[in-house]
Formats: structure tokens, C-alpha cells, sequence
């Protein structure tokens, strides 16, 4: 699956996926992106959430409302990947996190 990283118009970082069954959390409302998410999940049968930095918290609160609330017992969680990766410019590291859900 390819990513790219972009910035809009607005200067705001976004992510372009050729994947239409990935979904990427910022640090918008929870209810909301879970209930965005539930349409791809239905039409794909899987679904990849993903996030980076502060909003991991976010992408893991939305996988357990679509498991937990919305899908319960139709649903299930795949594969959790969690990863980092350095960042130069500060001299530090950004963890990333990959959740894939599997439509039962």
C-alpha cells in the first residue's frame, strides 16, 4: 500500500493513500471517524485505521467503538502494528500505529 504525505492549501499535513479501505485519525471527533469508517468496513469487509504521535489514542479509541459498540460480535481486530520512525529536524522519534479490522 503506498502512502504520501501532503500538505493543502491550508498548510495542513494530510496523508494520500491508494488504498481506499485506509482510514487516517487525526485529532478529530472519535464518534465521528468511527462512524465515517463503518461505510468502508461494510463495502470492503476491512478496514486499516491509522495514526501518528498524539493522535494514536484517538485511532485505538475508534477501533474499540467500531469492535466494541457499533459491530459488536461482527467485527473483529486483525493486526495491531506499532512502529516509530525518526525525525531528524528534532532529534527525536514519531511512533505510528496500524489497527486492521476484519469485517465477520
Amino acid at each position: 500500500m503506498l502512502m504520501e504525505e501532503i500538505k493543502d492549501e491550508n498548510g495542513h499535513e494530510q496523508i494520500k493513500t491508494s488504498d481506499d479501505s485506509v482510514i487516517v485519525i487525526y485529532n478529530d471527533p472519535v464518534m465521528q471517524s468511527a462512524l465515517d469508517a463503518i461505510p468502508i468496513l461494510t463495502k470492503n469487509g476491512q478496514i486499516t485505521i491509522r495514526s501518528k504521535g498524539n493522535s494514536i489514542p484517538n485511532a485505538v479509541a475508534v477501533a474499540n467503538i467500531i469492535t466494541e459498540n457499533i459491530l459488536k460480535g461482527n467485527s473483529k481486530i486483525h493486526k495491531i502494528s506499532v512502529d516509530s520512525e525518526p525525525i531528524h529536524e528534532l532529534g527525536r522519534t514519531l511512533s505510528n500505529i496500524e489497527i486492521i479490522i476484519n469485517k465477520i
